[in-house]
């Protein structure tokens, strides 16, 4: 595979190997990933974290027959942020 990178990058690249910490581009690249995939799955639990919290806010709603006046869970949350 030939990946083409910005300039800048590159040269964060080419400073990584030039450094001694890393042998090769393919080294700082491997790791790159790596630590993307970490944090892309620890998005996807926080989300899936939030979905189910709103499900369950849902069915204690339902159950208690309590109401947001109209308002969305996520109208709500917007107007709760600063």
């Amino acid at each position: 595979m030939t990946i083409n990178l910005p300039p800048q990058v590159e040269r964060i690249v080419q400073d990584a190997v030039l450094s001694g910490r890393y042998h090769s581009a393919e080294d700082v690249l491997t790791e790159a990933v790596a630590l993307w995939q970490t944090q892309r799955a620890g998005a996807i639990t926080a989300g899936e974290q939030r979905r189910e919290a709103i499900e369950r806010l849902k069915t204690f709603g339902r159950r208690h027959g309590l109401s947001l006046g109209g308002m969305t869970i996520r109208e709500l949350r917007n107007e709760a942020r600063p």
